[in-house]
């Protein structure tokens, strides 16, 4: 098998893992915060997300100075959700993804923008309004 394509199916893998995480966060959050289906939520997550990027890209990632505040919260959210405290680990882990992935905000407005059917939603003055807000206050990587 090619290098190419070890990396598009490890790139498939990763985007696999890291939807089965948020539908396995979602669905514990939904079953009343039970703490063990949202800690293999954040496993698969996490490895998703690694095998999407790469273990060092990662890695550089969630050890960026920029981006302490973020993996500190996410971390503990984490720790709090495998000790038995779900809503607490949630409510960090929330905060922490919102301030590690702000910078991914402008990409995903225009990604919503262009979709066949939603992007209509997306495109209306109000909701377009909000994006446009957010959209120049990207952090140069």
């Amino acid at each position: 098998m090619s290098a190419k394509l070890e990396l598009i199916v490890e790139t498939e893998i990763g985007l696999g893992l890291t939807g089965f995480g948020v539908f396995f966060s979602f669905l514990g959050i939904i079953l009343f915060f039970d703490k063990g289906l949202i800690a293999l939520g954040n496993i698969l997550f996490f490895s998703g997300v690694a095998l999407t990027i790469g273990l060092k890209s990662s890695l550089q990632f969630f050890m960026k100075r920029s981006n302490y505040k973020g993996t500190i919260s996410f971390g503990a959210g984490f720790f709090f959700v495998i000790i038995g405290w779900p809503k607490l680990g949630m409510i960090l882990e929330a905060y922490g993804f919102v301030v590690l992935f702000s910078g991914f905000w402008p990409t995903l407005a225009v990604f919503l923008q262009k979709l066949p059917i939603l992007g209509w939603i997306f495109q209306q003055p109000f909701v377009r309004s909000f994006f446009d807000r957010y959209r120049g206050k990207r952090v140069p990587v």
